[in-house]
């Protein structure tokens, strides 16, 4: 399934059970954040993360950043693409590659 055609599924889910009125970008922000809470639970004490729960909790962290998109108007892969692109400036091949620090320090 492509991501306009989840998406339009995710809409009709919501509607379906009129929680549209709960899903407010504040509410919605603040799903994300307790969602990746839960993911990052999963790799508590463990070496070895369970796959089937790690994306169990990815699948939530998603779908809500789905939601909130949604519901401030903005295209999800358009989001991405821009950020893409704006980080592909910061970090230049040539001076990333292989390093984790951040751009200012480059």
């Amino acid at each position: 399934m492509m991501l306009e055609e989840f998406q339009q599924s995710l809409r009709k889910f919501t509607k379906e059970r009129d929680w549209s009125q709960f899903h407010t970008p504040e509410n919605l922000a603040k799903s994300i954040s307790i969602e990746a809470g839960e993911l990052l639970e999963t790799f508590q004490w463990h070496s070895t993360p369970d796959v089937q729960r790690v994306s169990e909790e990815l699948a939530d962290v998603m779908t809500y950043c789905l939601l909130l998109a949604d519901a401030i108007g903005v295209d999800a892969v358009e989001v991405m693409a821009a950020k893409l692109e704006a980080t592909r400036k910061k970090y230049p091949i040539e001076k990333a590659r292989g390093r984790s620090e951040k751009y200012d320090r480059l």
